[in-house]
């Protein structure tokens, strides 16, 4: 048999939001003084990386970026040498 599921609908629609408003009462300095606290809680959960996490983490970054470079840098290049092959260089006597 199938399990049913009995949802509970109150008809005071207040009761959700009045938490969500009390919250964020308080003038724009409180507002802004909480936000830094938070923020400081947050990075306080973070784990860091290690010096050497940190280390290899860059070294594969630098080895993405020149090997994303290379690829661009020639395909530009190729490309520019087909597109002056296709339509052929500007004459210098037209200006163009």
């Amino acid at each position: 048999m199938a399990s049913e599921t009995v949802v509970e609908r109150s008809g005071n629609k207040d009761s959700s939001s009045k938490g969500a408003k009390s919250s964020s009462r308080g003038g724009p300095i409180a507002r802004v003084s909480r936000f830094i606290r938070e923020v400081v809680a947050e990075l306080g959960k973070v784990i860091w990386p290690t010096r050497a996490q940190l280390i290899t983490y860059t070294g594969v970054v630098l080895v993405f970026l020149v090997i994303m470079t290379t690829i661009i840098a020639s395909l530009d290049f190729g490309l520019g040498k087909a597109v002056l092959w296709i339509f052929g260089k500007p004459d210098a006597a037209t200006g163009g």
